[in-house]
């Protein structure tokens, strides 16, 4: 292996774990301020709460979600080119695009927000609706200075910014619930409907989280920007005076550029997270119509939304992470002709992602019932099913939005939005065939929900192997993690109940068993030569990992070759 190619590929490793391990940091405190959210507000509030969050990510995808992609993408390719001012005249054009779609966006939600809650029958939703409406402007600003420092290849302003929007929103979230909450009983009483109004202010009053949040990471990442700003105009001006000609693209041009490049992006996303919505219509209003309780109804909603996503969301965001960072390498190394380093970077990043997502499909189907327990206080036995029957998905959805950004990266930007419409209409055939001739209820969604992002992996796949000649390795990138996991999902399900029968806790049952089902894992993939020295090396800190993994007998003395 050339050392160049060992440091584009050590690079991209070690930019998408930068994220990701920001994503997962993100992700764990979104989790564990859920569990006293959940306590406070209940299932019928995390219906409530989850309705307006689904309302609000669609209009956020449309107006904005696809903005730090389409940035990181047009920057990366100008910065290959040592191009700096395009580079900076596209930071411009997309804040003026953001300033107009985020705008947009919120006032839809302001002006409409009672009409779309009822449509998805949760017109208590509309509060926390309400409050999320200028968020969309705050977020598209924000994507657009998040996707310019990621298309100069740092991810550490995003990853910083991501942790500090989650513990300020975090915070807030709990402390504004129980206020409103608290509130909202005090009016309830003199209103026919005291639980759901009570629930209906606490999910506004944890909406309220996700605003101050956003502002938090928004205000850090300008403070970020005006130094690193400071330092960029010199060297602009260091080109311009060493008589470096650079050809200026215009405005109008590179914002034609960025709509023709956000627009396939956005249909794709606005496509792969529509499913949520089109499942809850079909699921609230064909449940109404079998003789379902609407209260029913509603907590079954509230553990799929609030519960069910949550924790699946956590292992899926290393997907989302390593995806944006490999568009941004994948862009350069596709703009500069160099295909060998796009087919090695394609399978390097899937199995690196598919090596998280297989163990923690398994921790948590092993653990389905003592983690709905530990964090939700939830004994249903259809909560733990819930997670049982859906937790392959991780491995789905993480592939799935993965390849998403691969094809994104080789500039086949309409592919997944064909792909995700396809996946879309036999989902929702598949969900209403369940629930009306099978009756499984929100079992249904579970298994149309996973089988949505199976069609997007095999249909995506075929897509890559077509137009980026890459084939993976399927035994190395799938069976292996997938065996090696499968014997520590058996052995951690075993280590589990024999904790629970010493200690009789269910808390320190789980916790030891996470642990002990990590340390498992990761002695299978060094003991079965799974994880090779070459692959542990390209991890931050990988070097100093490998040699301490070599005393300890478990990597060989010498590289693999």
């Amino acid at each position: 292996m050339t050392k160049e190619r060992s440091n584009s590929d050590s690079q991209l490793i070690v930019q998408g774990s930068i994220l990701a391990g920001a994503s997962i940091i993100s992700r764990i405190i979104g989790l564990v301020y859920r569990i006293p959210l959940t306590a406070i507000i209940g299932k019928t509030g995390n219906d409530y709460y989850g309705t307006a969050y689904e309302i609000y990510n669609i209009l956020l995808i449309i107006s904005s979600y696809s903005i730090p992609l389409a940035v990181s993408k047009l920057v990366a390719a100008r910065a290959a080119k040592a191009e700096q001012r395009n580079v900076m005249r596209v930071l411009k054009g997309s804040l003026l695009f953001a300033s107009i779609t985020g705008s947009a966006g919120m006032f839809i939600i302001l002006f409409f927000n009672e009409e779309l809650c009822a449509f998805l029958k949760t017109p208590f939703a509309a509060p926390a609706l309400t409050v999320l409406g200028p968020v969309i402007l705050i977020v598209a600003l924000l994507g657009v200075f998040r996707g310019f420092f990621q298309g100069l290849s740092t991810m550490v302003p995003t990853a910083i910014s991501q942790i500090i929007e989650q513990i300020t929103n975090a915070v807030i979230s709990i402390v504004c619930a129980y206020a409103l909450f608290s509130y909202g009983q005090k009016a309830g009483k003199i209103l026919v409907n005291a639980e759901n109004t009570a629930a209906s202010y606490g999910a506004a009053g944890g909406t309220m989280g996700t605003a101050a949040g956003a502002i938090a990471a928004l205000l850090f990442i300008l403070f970020l920007f005006l130094g690193f700003y400071a330092k960029y105009k010199k060297k602009i001006r260091k080109k311009i005076s060493n008589g470096a000609i650079e050809n200026r693209e215009s405005y109008s041009s590179l914002i034609k550029i960025l709509v023709l490049t956000i627009v396939p992006v956005l249909l794709s996303t606005t496509i792969y997270n529509i499913s949520s919505i089109i499942d809850q219509t079909l699921f609230k209003n064909i449940a109404v119509t079998q003789g379902y309780e609407a209260k029913q109804i509603s907590e079954w909603w509230g553990v799929y939304a609030g519960q069910f996503r949550v924790l699946i969301n956590v292992p899926i965001s290393i997907a989302s992470a390593m995806a944006s960072s490999a568009v941004v390498s994948l862009t350069k190394a596709f703009m500069l002709g160099k295909r060998a380093s796009v087919k090695r970077q394609i399978t390097s990043v899937t199995r690196f992602t598919m090596l998280i997502a297989f163990p923690c499909t398994a921790g948590l189907m092993a653990l389905s019932g003592p983690l709905m327990m530990l964090l939700f206080s939830d004994t249903d036995r259809t909560s733990s099913v819930m997670m049982l029957a859906g937790a392959i998905s991780v491995v789905f959805f993480s592939l799935s939005t993965l390849s998403n950004g691969l094809l994104q990266g080789v500039d086949r930007l309409r592919i997944p939005v064909i792909n995700a419409a396809i996946s879309l209409g036999l989902q929702a055939l598949l969900l209403i065939l369940l629930m009306r001739v099978f009756n499984l209820n929100i079992y249904a969604v579970i298994i149309a929900n996973a089988f949505y992002a199976l069609l997007m992996c095999v249909l995506n796949n075929i897509a890559l192997t077509r137009h980026a000649n890459v084939r993976l390795n399927f035994v190395t990138t799938f069976v292996q993690p997938a065996a090696a996991s499968a014997v520590m999902g058996v052995l951690t399900f075993l280590f589990y109940r024999a904790m629970h029968y010493i200690t009789h806790s269910n808390t320190i049952s789980t916790i030891i068993s996470i642990i002990f089902g990590v340390i498992v894992y990761a002695l299978i993939l060094l003991l079965t030569r799974t994880i090779s020295r070459e692959e542990v090396e390209r991890f931050p800190k990988g070097r100093k990992i490998a040699m301490l993994l070599t005393k300890m007998r478990l990597l060989p003395d010498e590289k693999r070759r």
